[in-house]
C-alpha cells in the first residue's frame, strides 16, 4: 500500500512548519499507520492530484485523497476503524470541534503574531511573495506592522492557554490519561510556534510545556523536524 502525506515546508525541507499538517502527521501516527511525507511549498500545491486541493495536508491513501485535517482524522477514523481511536466516540468528536476552535480562534492568531516575520523568512523564495500579499490583505497590514507588537503578544500568550492549564490540574491529556485528535489540534499550533520562532515565552515549569512534551515523546515525533533556536 502506498501512503503519502503532503506537508507545508519551507525553503529547508526537513522544516514542516503547518499547525495542520502536524494535527495529520500525529493522527496518522496514533493510528499506527506508515506514510511517507512529501515537502510541499505553497507554490507546489496546486500540483497535487492534479489540483484536488488548494490547502495541505493532503493525504494520498492508496489513490484516496482526501485534504483538511480534520476530514483526514474522521477519513482515518472510519478507514480504520481496528487501529486506535483519535475520538473514542461522537463526544470526542464533539469535543475536538470546540478544540479546533479555541485554537484557531485564539491561539493561532497569537502565534501568526508572534512568528509571522519568522515564517516569512524560513519560506522558499519562490513562496514569500504570495505569503506576504495573501497575509497582508488578510491582516489589513503590511506584515512588519504587525511584528511590530510581536514582543507585546509574547507577553500575553501564556494567558491565552489558560483553559489548557486548567484542564491538566485533572488529566495528562485533552484525552484524558491518553491523548486524543484534540490534543492534536493543540500540539500542532505550539509546533508551528517552536519550528517557527521557539517557545521561550512559555516557562519550562509550565504545565502547559509539561503536556507538550509529553505530546512530543509520542511517536517518535521529536525526529521528525528541524526546530528552532
Amino acid at each position: 500500500m502506498t501512503r503519502a502525506l503532503y506537508s507545508l515546508c519551507g525553503a529547508d525541507e526537513r522544516r514542516f512548519f503547518s499547525p495542520h499538517c502536524w494535527k495529520a502527521v500525529m493522527a496518522l501516527a496514533h493510528k499506527g499507520l506508515d506514510f511517507e511525507e512529501i515537502p510541499t511549498t505553497y507554490a507546489r500545491i496546486r500540483a497535487i492530484g492534479g489540483g484536488v486541493s488548494s490547502i495541505v495536508p493532503v493525504l494520498d491513501d492508496n489513490g484516496r485523497l482526501v485534504s483538511d485535517s480534520f476530514d483526514i482524522a474522521l477519513y482515518l477514523e472510519e478507514a480504520y476503524p481496528e487501529r486506535p481511536s483519535l475520538f473514542n466516540g461522537e463526544g470526542g468528536k464533539a469535543l475536538s470541534r470546540m478544540v479546533e476552535g479555541y485554537s484557531q480562534m485564539i491561539i493561532h492568531p497569537a502565534i501568526m503574531r508572534i512568528a509571522l516575520l519568522d515564517i516569512h523568512a524560513n519560506l522558499d523564495e519562490a513562496d514569500k511573495a504570495y505569503f506576504r500579499e495573501s497575509r497582508e490583505a488578510r491582516l489589513g497590514k503590511p506584515l512588519e506592522v504587525v511584528a511590530a507588537d510581536s514582543e507585546t503578544e509574547k507577553a500575553t500568550f501564556g494567558a491565552k492557554l489558560e483553559p489548557l492549564r486548567h484542564m491538566l490540574k485533572f488529566q495528562p491529556f485533552i484525552g484524558g490519561q491518553a491523548p486524543l485528535f484534540a490534543d492534536y489540534i493543540v500540539f500542532g499550533a505550539l509546533q508551528w510556534l517552536r519550528v517557527s520562532a521557539g517557545l521561550a515565552m512559555l516557562a519550562a515549569d509550565d504545565p502547559v510545556m509539561a503536556w507538550f512534551e509529553r505530546c512530543l515523546d509520542l511517536h517518535q515525533c521529536r525526529g521528525r523536524t528541524v526546530t528552532a533556536a
